[in-house]
């Protein structure tokens, strides 16, 4: 152990890369196959990426049969891959996003390595690792790790030819990563922006940039281009030739409306401009935030004297107004800055001795933390209503809760204790790297089943199962993830369809053969159904799930103006 950390603390790029990659996999990697996806979003992308495996159909994504139009699909297309190769869709569906992680330390360590030093490159990618937000996203399987990916290659790209080039291939490179980015999530575009500090600078002196601004950069949109074709045109070309309204939508839907208008006129997620700033930034970066107003002026001299970090930092700050100005907002949405401001941070204070305070209110935060997670503890082992209302339905998890809370608390208190000379971020290196180890493993076990509506689905298929062949099931106001844990053909009536509609086209389809049964959340507001009768199936996504039987249907009920049902057989998850 001794050998590898002096080994880690030498100026050697090859063999200081093999142990961060080796650290950051054991961290990223760890967990994988303990847990299934869970709400809000993975269930949604793993169940598109089933779909395409098991249909054959991978240029339009669909979930449930019915096409889902809210986001490109390459994300889609990796787990559908890594689940191809793999056989186990519960191992597949969090590698994309691992892998990405990694990749993005790489690209962070590289440029700071090359920037600066092998020091500042290892630095640099290890701030990044400890931050909250970066290691929750790239152990999930939702989009936004890819596309911080996809855009810190872009940045990189850029940054080697603008800033040590001229290096024409990987300015290339960069318009490609870009264009992988959009049809990946609409905002992979976002290093372009670096553009508007690069002529900045250009116009303030022209000796800037010689060779490397040129008219050749408009080339930059071939590569660009060539990518979008791959998916936008076999995507328009198969829209042409069958022209059924279907595919229409979807490419109205992922064209404009997912697009244009879900940034100007956004319909949810709805936060004031400041969102960012006050909510996200402070907890979801710790401890950049503290870090960078550390030494206000030692980084405003810094920024007036040096273009590099200058542009970097002018890029973070165009990508959070960028996302700022657009009404709807998700903390992850700021993701894409995150590699770019902890390689900037780790410059900026390279060789800079910290304020005492720094220290102590670093530390005084772990503190808090620790002190947070043995109440915590506290609070579940006496049954404290609040802390023990999520596990009501799940009462033989409470100990198991508390045992969890108890680890944690003890590893925080004793690492701190043991840490209290070090400095602040040896400390929070520590306290994260055990932590998350605890977390993937004991953690993922115990939320399992908390996390998922698998008793439900077994519950309505051992009822289902007491009428035979017959027992077809339909849902309603569902989320995807029954649809990954179901052995039986499923209906559902149309994600896109109003509550009203989906009801009636459930009716309607209940009525038409014996054996048909409806599940639904016991707060569902429906008229054509009477809930109050219905069979109790079990406690997942904080309801009641209620299965309702020809016994509960209203004797009239009005007639959808259009009928939609999709139904597609599958196995289990």
């Amino acid at each position: 152990m001794k050998n590898i950390i002096k080994t880690f603390e030498q100026d050697d790029y090859y063999a200081v890369l093999k142990i961060l990659l080796a650290f950051a996999a054991v961290i990223i990697l760890l967990g994988i196959g303990i847990r299934s996806p869970w709400p809000a979003d993975e269930p949604r992308f793993v169940e598109v990426a089933r779909e395409m495996v098991a249909t054959g159909n991978w240029l339009f994504p669909m979930r449930g049969g019915e096409f889902y139009p809210d986001k490109p699909p390459v994300f889609m297309w990796s787990i559908a891959l890594f689940y191809s190769l793999i056989g186990n869709l519960k191992l597949a569906f969090l590698l994309p996003n691992a892998i990405c992680g990694l990749i993005t330390l790489f690209f962070v360590y590289d440029l700071g390595a090359k920037l600066h030093s092998v020091r500042v490159g290892r630095n640099a990618a290890l701030l990044l690792l400890i931050t909250p937000q970066f290691l929750i996203q790239a152990k999930a399987a939702q989009i936004d790790a890819m596309v911080m990916c996809w855009i810190t290659i872009g940045c990189y790209g850029f940054i080697r030819h603008f800033i040590l080039g001229p290096n024409w291939r990987w300015y290339f490179i960069s318009w490609a990563f870009m264009a992988l980015g959009i049809i990946t999530k609409g905002v992979g575009f976002l290093p372009v922006l670096m553009f508007i500090p690069i002529i900045a600078y250009r116009l303030a002196n022209k000796d800037y940039f010689k060779g490397r601004l040129t008219f050749a950069c408009w080339l930059g949109f071939v590569p660009f281009f060539l990518v979008l074709a791959a998916w936008f045109v076999p995507m328009m070309i198969t829209v042409a030739e069958q022209a059924t309204p279907e595919l229409i939508q979807y490419k109205n839907n992922i064209l404009f409306k997912q697009t244009g208008e879900r940034y100007a006129n956004a319909w949810h997620h709805l936060e004031p401009w400041y969102y960012f700033i006050v909510s996200v930034i402070p907890v979801m970066w710790f401890p950049l935030p503290i870090l960078l107003l550390s030494s206000l002026k030692h980084v405003y001299h810094k920024l007036k004297t040096d273009p590099v970090l200058m542009i970097l930092f002018a890029w973070v700050v165009l990508v959070v107004c960028f996302f700022s100005i657009s009404p709807g907002k998700r903390g992850v949405y700021v993701l894409p800055a995150l590699p770019m401001l902890s390689l900037f941070t780790t410059i900026a204070y390279h060789e800079v001795k910290l304020p005492l305070w720094f220290n102590r209110i670093s530390k005084s935060i772990l503190w808090l933390i620790a002190i947070v997670l043995v109440v915590a503890c506290i609070g579940l082992l006496t049954g404290h209503k609040k802390l023990v209302k999520p596990l009501t339905a799940y009462p033989e998890m409470i100990p198991w809760a508390a045992g969890l809370a108890f680890i944690l608390a003890a590893i925080w208190l004793v690492s701190l204790w043991r840490l209290r000379s070090k400095n602040a971020f040896f400390n929070l290196g520590m306290v994260i790297v055990a932590s998350w180890l605890i977390v993937s493993t004991l953690g993922y076990w115990l939320a399992e089943p908390l996390r998922t509506p698998k008793h439900v689905i077994e519950e309505v298929e051992n009822t289902l199962g007491q009428h035979g062949e017959r027992g077809e099931l339909g849902l309603v106001k569902f989320k995807e993830q029954f649809l990954l844990f179901s052995q039986l053909p499923i209906t559902h009536f149309s994600y896109l369809a109003t509550d009203e509609e989906e009801e009636r086209n459930a009716w309607l389809w209940m009525g038409e053969k014996a054996g048909r049964f409806i599940l639904v959340p016991d707060d569902a507001n429906l008229t054509c159904f009477d809930v109050s009768n219905g069979q109790d199936m079990g406690y997942a996504h904080r309801q009641h799930w209620l299965l309702l039987s020809a016994k509960q249907m209203a004797e009239n009920c009005q007639a959808p103006k259009v009928i939609k049902r999709f139904s597609v057989p599958r196995e289990a998850y």
